[in-house]
């Protein structure tokens, strides 16, 4: 009998995890054996929990709130680009002996909002929050061409700290702002949620005309009906196309399979599995 590959995912709290169920239906679809676990650590021990599962015979991790900087400055010099760009990493693994991070977050959201043909490149992005979320995705979104991608949060100084950490591409000389909600002007093609807002059910202080009838909204976060009141917020304001963050999720797994795997799974009928499997446990 094979030994199975053993992959989990760390953070504080996780039993709400999807990751065991994503990469289960991967290892089916690729014909891997596979055991993928949550793992709850406390913030003291992340460091040797990560070390130890590796020292154990463990492939890869994935890193959630609140370790993704941690995992980020455990691996050292063994990062990737894009981890490099983002400040923090969601996806560990070893290679002779070293632990090495990548950071899929931004190319998972990319992806998704490829596959619904949303169009990134010479977009205008309206980008709210200015933690770790949008760290972790600015950089691709400014990869993918945009045109202009404003930060607007709560605590404006953060907002421009991190447009001023921005590295824009030399081909695509994107702009990148920054304001609190305040100063928020004009319309924009793309709004991305990346606050936890819909958490909470707290409304965005937005006016309505940052959405037109043919802007996208996107919340990086997801629910089982695919609704989010950052995006009930959107469509109340007249934006008609709208999507949660599931298939983000979905694909940033998808790219954490591959690299541990050297093996590309097809993400659109795992995303369709799983949205089926929340939906009827609702």
């Amino acid at each position: 009998m094979n030994t199975p590959r053993i992959f989990a995912v760390l953070g504080n709290p996780i039993k709400h995890s999807l990751s065991p169920r994503l990469h289960t239906l991967f290892g089916l679809q690729t014909g891997l054996q596979i055991e993928y676990i949550r793992q709850c650590v406390e913030p003291a021990n992340f460091n040797e929990h990560v070390r130890q599962f590796f020292a154990n015979g463990g492939r890869g991790l994935n890193i959630t709130l609140p370790f993704k900087e941690q995992a980020y400055a455990l691996a050292g010099s063994h990062i990737s680009e894009r981890a490099r760009a983002a400040g923090s990493a969601n996806t560990l693994w070893q290679e002779n002996g070293a632990i090495h991070a990548c950071n899929t977050d931004g190319v998972g959201l990319v992806n998704d909002m490829l596959r619904q043909h949303v169009t990134l490149r010479e977009s205008r992005i309206l980008l709210i929050g200015a933690g770790g979320a949008t760290r972790g995705v600015l950089p691709a979104l400014l990869q993918a061409g945009c045109a202009h991608l404003h930060i607007v949060n709560r605590t404006e100084d953060k907002a421009h700290a991190l447009a001023a950490q921005a590295t824009v591409p030399p081909a695509t000389q994107a702009q990148v702002t920054a304001s609190a909600f305040s100063a928020l002007q004009g319309n924009w093609d793309i709004i991305i949620n990346a606050t936890s807002s819909s958490l909470s059910g707290e409304p965005l202080p937005l006016p309505d005309s940052v959405f037109r009838a043919d802007s996208v909204a996107y919340d990086m976060l997801y629910t089982a009906s695919g609704d989010t009141p950052f995006l009930q917020q959107a469509r109340a304001a007249g934006a008609l196309h709208t999507s949660d963050g599931l298939g983000m999720l979905v694909y940033q797994g998808a790219e954490s399979f591959r690299i541990w795997n050297q093996i590309e799974p097809d993400a659109v009928p795992v995303l369709a599995a799983l949205r089926t499997e929340l939906t009827e446990s609702r």
